[in-house]
């Protein structure tokens, strides 16, 4: 076990979703291992945070959010990310002695790995340690030739940001795969993996009856993102027989920002995807009216699930069907696990890690939208068998908070104790001058062209 140590966390945007809730628990984790531990991020809204992160449970410090804009137009998520992030570290090193107070041993920063350098420079006694969720350059859309003119400068960034940590680790075997693939130029290193974590600490019983009388409850909790790929649990769900469909309910519940455009469009699309299949469908905001949701409907919209009714939700749901394919991780495969309730996943990326085929559900083909509903005809029909207890069992084994919060922890042992890489030469300075500035003459030849 490290000895104690401060450590201060970065992270962009604290909002709700799997990134969010993976440095909560890592936060809260490292907190009770005794740690003194502060996180800084850009944004955090009192109405749309976990609890932990407003409760007072953490102490969370939103900082450099009053010069650069989330987004310019909708769009340069990633020039303005960098730049908001470069203005939280000025605000509490240069602007102040915020940082210098808390007098740190550790940063811990994740999605975002462009103030690594930076804080290195300011603060050369202090190891940092980088949690990749995702190469960022695999998230971005793609696009033309101004677009990969505009991404160029920042994919180059994120490669030897990253490289400038002392520690790397990413958050499933399959991520580190990726990793590799992406980073060649960082060949000589091998991130540890620590898996996201579920709280195991106060399992409840399952929910002794159905939330909707006289319906079983098959449940996709996921943002309201195209890349989530929601739309494949309603082609699914269309085709079940229109018997089998009055019996049950499909039931769609996620992170929805009405400050992401995206969420606001996808979530368009899912509704005239529902109602070019003849599903009748309604959109909810809170958990009195998803309760009171009519009998007659097939698909109910939960906007931003409130976590307590999530509880609620895979306590009481038969199936848990989670879309995404080639997802890095995912946490609510192990969240609905805990639940004891069985998940179809797609047979690719993060959920083969998690979900064991045929004892705690089913991994299926994201191409073969039968297969899917074949799963969610058979649970509706014949149960699930012992897969819930399956899966709790697995749940609480691999994947505890605990557990996640000593493998940091063990992580932050060895960083203290590794040597030094040496950040960086006076070329390489040059270089990342040089990749700003292009950046900067990106962006105004992209404002110039989707103005």
């Amino acid at each position: 076990m490290a000895s104690k140590k401060n450590i201060v966390f970065f992270h962009p945007d604290l909002g709700i979703g799997g990134a969010e809730r993976l440095i909560i628990d890592a936060a809260v984790g490292l907190q009770q291992l005794g740690h003194k531990v502060t996180i800084f991020t850009s944004h955090c809204d009192p109405t749309h945070c976990f609890d932990e992160a407003r409760d007072g449970t953490l102490d969370v410090r939103v900082r450099g959010n009053t010069v650069i804009p989330s987004t310019f137009l909708g769009r340069f998520w990633i020039l303005c990310a960098i730049l908001r992030q470069l203005h939280l570290i000025f605000q509490i090193t240069i602007l102040s002695s915020e940082l210098e107070q808390l007098n740190p041993d550790v940063f811990f920063l994740d999605q975002l790995s462009a103030g690594i350098p930076v804080l290195r420079l300011l603060k050369t006694n202090v190891r940092v340690l980088f949690y990749c969720h995702f190469p960022d350059k695999l998230l971005a859309k793609k696009g033309g030739f101004l677009k990969q003119l505009y991404r160029w400068p920042f994919d180059w960034l994120e490669s030897w940001s990253t490289g400038c940590s002392d520690s790397i680790v990413v958050n499933s075997k399959f991520t580190r795969g990726i990793f590799k693939d992406t980073f060649p130029q960082l060949g000589d290193r091998v991130p540890g993996v620590v898996y996201p974590s579920v709280d195991t600490s106060n399992v409840k019983e399952r929910a002794s009856e159905p939330l909707w009388k006289g319906k079983k409850a098959i449940l996709s909790i996921n943002r309201f993102e195209r890349k989530k790929d929601v739309g494949l649990a309603i082609r699914a769900f269309a085709g079940l027989s229109e018997d089998e469909r009055s019996q049950s309910r499909l039931v769609i519940a996620g992170g929805y920002d009405p400050r992401n455009a995206e969420n606001i469009s996808y979530h368009s699309e899912l509704e005239s995807l529902a109602e070019s299949l003849k599903l009748s469908h309604a959109t909810v905001r809170t958990a009195p009216t998803a309760l009171a949701v009519p009998a007659n409907i097939a698909v109910m919209f939960l906007l931003s699930v409130p976590s307590a009714f999530k509880d609620t939700l895979l306590s009481a749901a038969d199936l848990l069907v989670y879309t995404p394919r080639n997802e890095h991780f995912g946490i609510v495969p192990l969240e609905a696990m805990l639940a004891e309730t069985p998940v179809l996943a797609a047979n690719e990326g993060g959920p083969v890690e998690t979900v064991v085929d045929g004892v705690t559900g089913w991994l299926r083909d994201v191409n073969d939208v039968e297969a899917w509903t074949k799963v969610m005809r058979h649970v509706l029909l014949n149960g699930s068998g012992t897969m819930g207890r399956e899966g709790r069992k697995r749940a609480q084994g691999t994947f505890s908070k605990g557990q996640m919060a000593m493998t940091i922890d063990a992580e932050i042992a060895g960083l203290m104790k590794m040597t030094r890489r040496p950040l960086v030469s006076q070329l390489t300075l040059a270089l990342a001058l040089s990749s700003l500035i292009v950046a900067i003459v990106a962006f105004a030849i992209g404002l110039y062209r989707f103005l």
